[in-house]
C-alpha cells in the first residue's frame, strides 16, 4: 500500500467484507494512512486555556447534551438558591456531561474540573504550595551569581503557590465559575464534612499569605486557569458570587446529612428509547435528527443495547460508539466487535 491509499483502500478481510475501515492491520508491515475524521465527542481543540477564537471552547466536552424538564428544574433549583448540585446515577447518564453543559449555555467559561479519588484532600483543591522549590530558590539567591558578583532576585512567594479547581472557584469574578467535583464518593469519608465550611463561607485563607508582613499584604498567585494570575489580600480567598458547584456520584456510598442538607439533589434516570434516539441525533445527526427514527442500522442496536442493559450495566456513550463505527462502514455483528464495543460495566449475580 502506498502513501496515496488510506485506511488500506485496496485490501479486503479474509471474510470478503470491504476493510476500508481498518487503520491497523496487524501483519508487522509500516504503513502510511491517514486518520478519518474522529466521533463528535472525541474531538480536542483550543489553546489550553478553553478559548478559541474569543469563545468558549470546552473541547470534546462541548456537545449537545440533552435533559427533561423536570431534571432542568433540579438544576435551575441549585443555580438560584446558590447550593452544590449532587448528581446520582449509572455511569453513562451524563453526570459529568452536566457540568459542561451548563457552562456552555450560560457563557460561564471553562469548567473548573476536580476529580477524587481516595488520596485527595481538600487542601490541594483549594492550593498548593510549593515550599521547597522557593526554600531552594531564596538560597540560591543569597549566593553570587556570574561574573559580576550579582545574585538572581528572589521572584516571591506567588509564584511558588498556585491555587487549585475549588480554590479557582472561589476567586471573586463577575459571575460564578462552574466547578464539578467528579465522583465524590470514591474520597476519603471525611472529605465530604471538610467541604461543609468552604461552601457555607464561600472563602478560605492561605496561611503562607496570611502571615506575611504589612507590605507584602496583596499578592499575586497563579490560578488552576493556565496562565491566568489573581490578587489575594491579606491570604484570603472570597467569592463575590458563589461557584456553580456540581458534584457527580456513583452512589457507591452514602454522604453524612449535615452534606446532604447543603446539597440540592438530582438522580439521573436510565435514558429511555426514546430519549436515545434523540441523543443520537443531537450527537450524530446535528441538523437533521431524522436519521435515528426507524433506520435499520439504529433499530438492530438499539434493540442489543437495550437487551444487553437489561443484563447488566451499559453506558449511552457505547451506544453512540456502535452507531458511528456501524455509519463509517464497520460490521459489527463479525468477530465479536459488538460484544467488545458493548461489553457491560458491571458483573451480575
Amino acid at each position: 500500500m502506498t502513501a496515496h491509499e488510506p485506511h488500506g483502500q485496496h485490501d479486503t478481510a479474509d471474510d470478503g467484507q470491504d476493510a476500508d475501515w481498518r487503520l491497523f492491520k496487524g501483519d508487522g508491515r509500516a504503513k502510511t494512512i491517514t486518520f478519518p475524521e474522529a466521533p463528535p465527542w472525541r474531538r480536542f481543540g483550543g489553546d489550553g486555556d478553553g478559548d478559541v477564537d474569543g469563545e468558549t471552547d470546552t473541547s470534546h466536552r462541548n456537545r449537545p447534551y440533552l435533559i427533561g424538564p423536570q431534571e432542568a428544574d433540579v438544576v435551575n433549583a441549585a443555580l438560584l438558591l446558590r447550593r452544590p448540585l449532587l448528581v446520582t446515577g449509572h455511569p453513562g447518564t451524563g453526570k459529568s456531561s452536566l457540568a459542561y453543559a451548563v457552562a456552555h449555555e450560560l457563557s460561564l467559561g471553562p469548567v473548573l474540573h476536580w476529580p477524587v479519588n481516595s488520596r485527595t484532600t481538600l487542601q490541594e483543591a483549594l492550593y498548593r504550595y510549593d515550599a521547597i522549590g522557593r526554600l531552594r530558590e531564596t538560597n540560591m539567591s543569597r549566593e553570587p551569581h556570574g561574573g559580576d558578583g550579582s545574585t538572581p532576585q528572589d521572584p516571591g512567594i506567588g509564584s511558588y503557590l498556585r491555587l487549585g479547581p475549588l480554590g479557582t472557584a472561589l476567586v471573586a469574578s463577575e459571575s460564578p465559575r462552574v466547578l464539578l467535583v467528579d465522583e465524590l464518593d470514591k474520597g476519603d469519608v471525611d472529605l465530604p464534612n471538610d467541604l461543609l465550611n468552604v461552601f457555607e463561607e464561600g472563602e478560605f485563607e492561605i496561611p503562607e499569605l496570611a502571615r506575611l508582613p504589612e507590605e507584602q499584604s496583596s499578592v499575586r498567585v497563579m490560578t488552576a486557569d493556565s496562565g491566568k494570575w489573581t490578587e489575594v489580600v491579606r491570604g484570603r480567598v472570597r467569592c463575590s458570587e458563589f461557584p456553580v458547584v456540581i458534584i457527580t456520584s456513583n452512589g457507591e456510598r452514602d454522604f453524612p446529612p449535615a452534606f446532604l442538607r447543603r446539597c440540592v439533589r438530582l438522580d439521573l434516570p436510565e435514558p429511555d428509547e426514546n430519549r436515545l434516539r434523540a441523543i443520537i441525533s443531537a450527537h450524530l445527526d446535528p441538523k437533521d435528527g431524522s436519521e435515528a427514527h426507524g433506520t435499520p442500522e439504529i433499530d438492530d442496536l438499539m434493540r442489543a443495547f437495550l437487551a444487553r442493559r437489561a443484563r447488566g450495566e451499559l453506558a449511552t456513550d457505547q451506544l453512540l460508539n456502535a452507531v458511528f463505527l456501524r455509519r463509517g462502514g464497520v460490521e459489527l455483528d463479525a468477530d465479536g466487535l459488538l460484544d467488545a464495543v458493548l461489553h457491560r460495566l458491571a458483573r451480575t449475580l
